[in-house]
């Protein structure tokens, strides 16, 4: 059986795996992990809009890994539209990236689980295999915090390398064309984001776990041995 520090550490361990695996799906299914203003150039341009005018072909888009919205306003108020990723837009898209970043999330999603598992697991008893035990789980979530992190990178790219932004405000635009005046990753990419984190603090709860701290005697032990000593 493992000690009491080790069990709360290996308890420690599994709330946060599963509050990773937690994090990752909510953060797959909220449509909000980027936000960004878009302007419809064509309008502008066709009524020669000048700076205070702009405000009026300003609009909102807002995005996630399978949904999103936009505002457009094109100089007759704003129109709102909603729009899936899936299975026109992906086309229009880089579909193989966008499909990567989701399998990514999948098999950490997957190695989160493993992870509390395991975690439970060493909680309870001693394992004998080695892959059970605190080096498994370090590989565990060594392998999870290292495909969020994939994911999250794959993300970035797309929207700074591949105009993620720009490509979905101006999908099935036959008429105008809208600019990004500016975009930022919002709250569900940054909750991803503290998912690969905790991956990371598990990893250095697990190497606490392995170090062989020295037992303290107290002052009643020591008079024993003394005396035991003595009498031999």
């Amino acid at each position: 059986m493992p000690g009491c520090f080790k069990k709360t550490l290996f308890a420690l361990a599994s709330v946060i795996s599963f509050a990773s695996f937690i994090l990752i799906v909510v953060a797959m299914g909220t449509p909000k992990w980027m936000t960004g203003k878009i302007l419809c150039k064509t309008g502008a341009e066709l009524v020669n809009a000048t700076d205070p005018e702009l405000v009026k072909f300003i609009g909102e888009i807002y995005y996630g890994l399978f949904r999103g919205g936009k505002i457009r306003q094109c100089g007759l108020g704003g129109r709102r539209s909603k729009f899936s990723v899936f299975p026109h837009m992906v086309k229009k898209l880089n579909t193989g990236l966008h499909v990567m970043i989701i399998m990514f999330l999948c098999v950490a999603i997957s190695f989160s689980l493993v992870s509390f598992g395991f975690c439970i697991l060493n909680a309870i008893k001693v394992p004998y295999r080695a892959i059970k035990g605190p080096a498994g789980i370090c590989l565990w979530n060594f392998l999870a915090g290292g495909f969020v992190a994939l994911a999250v990178t794959g993300f970035m790219a797309a929207v700074k390398l591949h105009r993620l932004t720009e490509r979905i405000a101006n999908f099935r635009e036959n008429v105008f064309q809208f600019v990004i005046l500016e975009e930022q990753f919002e709250d569900c990419f940054w909750i991803c984001v503290a998912g690969a984190a905790a991956h990371a603090v598990n990893l250095l709860l697990i190497a606490i776990s392995c170090i062989n701290f020295p037992k303290i005697k107290t002052k009643t032990e020591e008079a024993n041995v003394t005396a035991e000593d003595i009498m031999y």
